[in-house]
């Protein structure tokens, strides 16, 4: 989603209004209208007064974890995290992202289905029994731009790409979100985007992230040090 500039200034700066709080969320998740002018948009709000300690992870680290994977997302040219702020809300300081719309009645692109009916142009990962227990398997979409969220997951160090967090916008892009705990100095991988273990990352992928070991040692390496140790 390549947010507008009104879009991206209203999320940065105009006036936040809580529209209800997103119950399945572990942490406080607010949906608000972010209002300036005459731009209203819809938003992710995050407080850090929020967020619930974790045992691996510093407190109150969560927000600056989601920033950082936005500018690295940027840095790559993949579009895959929505617009990402930290800025005042209504619970304090916080996350604040651009909300991602979704279309109707298009497949999810990480699903269940019983085994032996692995959908065209989608990848097996793994076989569960589910609640009920029915034999099912785990699939994803063989889809170029979840190929790129998998490879920005291992960059990022990634310890929570669950479906839920793997969105198909309107515009048909495919977008990432909830990055809290992410960047962590200890390999921390868990992901359900795996159908594509042992496969070759292509050439134009490998020169995207050549490209952001490069802009590591320059303006990028700046933009994350507010949010991040020097080893993360």
């Amino acid at each position: 989603m390549t947010a507008a500039p009104d879009a991206r200034q209203a999320a940065r700066s105009g006036e936040l209004t809580l529209l209800g709080q997103i119950r399945s969320a572990s942490n406080a998740t607010f949906l608000c209208e972010a209002e300036l002018g005459e731009t209203r948009v819809h938003c992710v709000y995050k407080p850090v007064a929020g967020e619930q300690p974790l045992w691996d992870f510093p407190d109150g680290t969560l927000a600056d974890r989601e920033l950082a994977a936005y500018l690295v997302s940027e840095q790559l040219g993949w579009n895959i995290v929505p617009y990402t702020v930290i800025r005042p809300g209504p619970a304090g300081a916080g996350m604040v992202q651009l909300w991602v719309d979704q279309p109707d009645g298009e497949p999810d692109l990480v699903d269940l289905v019983p085994v032996g009916a692995v959908p065209p142009g989608y990848l097996p990962v793994l076989q569960a029994r589910d609640y009920a227990g029915a034999q099912v398997a785990l699939v994803h979409a063989d889809d170029p731009g979840l190929f790129r969220m998998a490879v920005f997951d291992v960059l990022i160090n990634n310890a929570d790409r669950k479906g839920g967090h793997v969105l198909r916008g309107v515009d048909g892009g495919v977008y990432g979100v909830d990055h809290g705990v992410s960047l962590h100095v200890h390999d921390k991988l868990r992901t359900v985007l795996w159908g594509w273990a042992g496969r070759r990352v292509d050439e134009p992928t490998l020169a995207a992230v050549t490209g952001l070991a490069e802009a590591l040692d320059g303006p990028l390496a700046e933009a994350l040090a507010g949010h991040l140790t020097a080893a993360e």
